[in-house]
Parts: C-alpha cells; sequence; structure tokens
C-alpha cells in the first residue's frame, strides 16, 4: 500500500462494500480530505480542452531535450520565462508561458502498442477483457449531468478514423459519446468543422419546424415506451440533443467567421489550429470537455523535420489559447492538457527516426488548478530511464480528476455489473502539480 498521503489504495476494501456500490454510482466511504474538498469546492468545476497528440509524441524533442548527448540529435534548448526550466527551441511561443505549464517528464508504463497506450492514456486503464471503459471525456460529461445544455459536454475535434473506441462513453453509456468534428474529408477548413445540416430546412417558418419536431418527438417517445431499454433511451437522446444544437445560439458557436481574421491566424489555419479556436469557443458556452487530435506524430522516419513541422503547429494555437484565455477571464477555469499515448526511444535509428518509447516519456498540464512554472520528475542524462519521481498513467488521471474536480472515489457500474473507479485505486495525485 501506498504511503502517499493522496494514494487511493485500499487494501480494505471488502466484498460487502463491492456489493453496496454495484447497486449503480457510488462514493467510496472512507473519502479522503482532499477528496472530499474536491467534490465540495465549485470553483474546483473547471473545463478541460485536452490537446491529443496522435501516434506518439517525441517528447524527448520538445519536453525533455538531451542538448549534447547523442541521443538528443540536432534538437536545441531555449530558455523560458521561468529560470532553470528550459524547452525545445521548436517551441518559442510557449516558452512565453512557461509560467503556466507544469512539465511531467517522469511518465512511464508498459504499453508500446498504439492502441493499448491510447486506451490508457485516455481512460486510465490498460484494455481488460470485455469492459468498456469510457474516455476522460465521458468521464468529465458524466460528473457534469446536472445540467442540461443546449451544446454537447464531450466535443471530439478531428480524431483519426479508427480510433473511436478509445474516445466512447463505454459503460456509462452512448448518451456521453462525443460529438465528432472535423473527421471527414472537406474543401475548407471551416466546412470540416462543421456539423451536417444543423440549421432547420430554409423553405420552412420557424412554427412549422417546431410542429414537426413536436411530432417526431411524440411519435420517438411512444416507440421508446413499448421498447423500454438502453437502444431507445440512447436514440432518444441523440434526437433530443441534435434538436436542441439546432438552436440559432447553438449553430453560432461552431461558426468561425464570427472570429476576427487576426484572431484566427494568430491560431493558425491548420485544421488543429482552427480546431483549438473553435474549442476555446466551446469551453466559453460551458461545454466541460473539449479535445482537439493533432495526427502524424509515429515518426520512425524522419523524426526530427517531422517533430520541427508538427511542433509549430501545436506551439502557435495553444499559445493562442492560453492569450485568449487570459485575456478572457477564463485561463483559471479552464485546464489545458498535452499528452500523447507514448514517447519515442532515445536512441535515432538508421531512418533518422524514433521508434515507441513508453519507458519514460512527458506530457504538460496548464491553466486551471495547475502550478506552472516547474518540470515534474526527470530522465536520465541519456533518456532512456526514468531516475526521479516516476509517474504512473493513474497518477496523471488522478491529478487531472482534482483539477477538474471530480472526486476520483466515485465508481459507476460497468457493463459486467463490476463497479469501476473513475480512477484506478492504486493512482496518487500528484501534489506538486496541483495550484
Amino acid at each position: 500500500m501506498s504511503n502517499h498521503p493522496s494514494s487511493f489504495r485500499s487494501s480494505n476494501l471488502s466484498r460487502r462494500h463491492w456489493l453496496r456500490v454495484a447497486t449503480g454510482t457510488a462514493v467510496a466511504p472512507w473519502l479522503a480530505p482532499l477528496a472530499s474538498a474536491v467534490a465540495a469546492s465549485p470553483e474546483r468545476k473547471r473545463s478541460c480542452i485536452l490537446l491529443w497528440m496522435n501516434g506518439g509524441p517525441s517528447t524527448i524533442d520538445l519536453w525533455d531535450v538531451k542538448a549534447g548527448h547523442e541521443h538528443g540529435g540536432p534538437t536545441k534548448t531555449i530558455a523560458t520565462r521561468t529560470p532553470g526550466l528550459e524547452l525545445s527551441e521548436h517551441l518559442p511561443q510557449l516558452a512565453r508561458w512557461s509560467d503556466q505549464l507544469a512539465v511531467i517528464r517522469s511518465l512511464t508504463t508498459k504499453e508500446g502498442d498504439h492502441g493499448r497506450a491510447s486506451h490508457l492514456l485516455r481512460s486510465g486503464y490498460a484494455p481488460q477483457g470485455a469492459i468498456q471503459f469510457p474516455a476522460l471525456g465521458a468521464l468529465v460529461a458524466r460528473d457534469r449531468t446536472e445540467v442540461v445544455r443546449d451544446l454537447a459536454d464531450y466535443v471530439s475535434i478531428a480524431p483519426p478514423r479508427g480510433t473511436e473506441f478509445n474516445l466512447a462513453g463505454g459503460f456509462l453509456g452512448p448518451g456521453f459519446n462525443p460529438l465528432v468534428l472535423g473527421q471527414e474529408p472537406a474543401p475548407t477548413v471551416e466546412q470540416a468543422l462543421q456539423i451536417a445540416n444543423l440549421r432547420p430546412h430554409a423553405p420552412l417558418e420557424s412554427a412549422e419546424t417546431s410542429a414537426r419536431l413536436d411530432v417526431l418527438s411524440r411519435r420517438n417517445r411512444r416507440f421508446a415506451a413499448s421498447r423500454p431499454g438502453a437502444v431507445a433511451a440512447s436514440g432518444l437522446s441523440a434526437v433530443d440533443g441534435a434538436v436542441r444544437l439546432m438552436k440559432e445560439s447553438s449553430a453560432e458557436a461552431f461558426d468561425l467567421t464570427r472570429e476576427s481574421e487576426g484572431t484566427r491566424d494568430a491560431y493558425g489555419r491548420s485544421l488543429f489550429g482552427q480546431g483549438v479556436l473553435l474549442a476555446r469557443r466551446l469551453i466559453e458556452r460551458d461545454v466541460p470537455f473539449v479535445e482537439v487530435t493533432l495526427d502524424g506524430w509515429d515518426t520512425h522516419a524522419n523524426n526530427f523535420a517531422q517533430v520541427a513541422e508538427r511542433a509549430a503547429v501545436f506551439d502557435r494555437a495553444w499559445s493562442a489559447l492560453m492569450q485568449d484565455l487570459q485575456d478572457r477571464g477564463r485561463l483559471e477555469s479552464t485546464l489545458v492538457v498535452w499528452m500523447g499515448e507514448f514517447g519515442r526511444t532515445p536512441r535515432i535509428n538508421a531512418q533518422t527516426g524514433r521508434d515507441h518509447w513508453p519507458q519514460g516519456f512527458s506530457t504538460v498540464l496548464a491553466g486551471g488548478g495547475i502550478r506552472g512554472g516547474q518540470a515534474f520528475g526527470a530522465t536520465s542524462p541519456d533518456g532512456t530511464t526514468v531516475v526521479d519521481r516516476p509517474v504512473k498513467v493513474p497518477d496523471v488521471l488522478a491529478t487531472i480528476c482534482t483539477a477538474l474536480g471530480i472526486d476520483c472515489r466515485t465508481s459507476h457500474l460497468s457493463n459486467v455489473n463490476r463497479p469501476i473507479w473513475v480512477v484506478d485505486q492504486s493512482a496518487a495525485v500528484i501534489e506538486e502539480v496541483l495550484g
């Protein structure tokens, strides 16, 4: 059992307790002071923007540069506004926001496969048999059900096809699946980030549209009443959500042309850049969780040129986001998380690439609830091993949940009739990172 004061481990969890919580959502009776404080603190109910780097970003070339060592390659470091904290030369704009960044350099896992590692980082659990673990976004949405929003509770922007199983609501149900944007090819970025058929059919008057939707609602509810079950209920939920999205105020949220040209340029005109801008617009409308994916990090060959290109995209978009959040008074109420499924090998391969490396890599937290201006943990001078403050994935998820005001000791009944904790009980909150 961990000696960490915030550890969620408990060797005394009895069979009786498991049976008691198996009736549905439950809260463990042995809440530690930190978990209790989080659950009772309304100011910690923050929104979250996840910047997901799909493919396994080379964090050794971004956040934990080994300049001067043969494993460092040609990448150089630059100073930041935080004394002693250096970042990659590819992150000049984020270097100016270093006082808001907590760089965790000692994340370590055993998962070197893209699918399994993505599942672990996104849910906090490695795949286990038939259990359908929900993604972090679904867990945040589940925690914020006290308010019925016209917009979705969980939005995923530009996830690559084939990754949907790592985004879903899992055993929480299809009602917690994300609203997905930017996945289909489109002539322009603006069109890619629009929801198709969001506006009512032009020839219809508002009253006619309302009457037709009312007929649809009554028919659907009669159908659901005659065939009770999860499928019918999720269908009703999907239709209700779609109708709420059709409101003018909801459609306006997805219209990036309402932003100035200067603002749009600041984020970059890429799908990721405009996706991050859209995330800011959604967070401002109290959507609790938005994730934006930047693909292309599987750099087995030509690593350094690809890293420089990808880093320029997120350095620009993320720094613009930080500026906007600060200017609009949203920085303290928004947590920004940067992460991918693993890092890349310190040793450079024959194709000037780096391969998969889960043994030691970095993730970054910023903004609300985070004590910025620090690097937590460390890898060895050659980057091959974690030598200080090793961190496991559940620890990161527990820290994120705590910053967001989610009680990590809450459990939900899974699809195999077992209660599953929001975060694995082996987790320990990284208290030094919390603000």
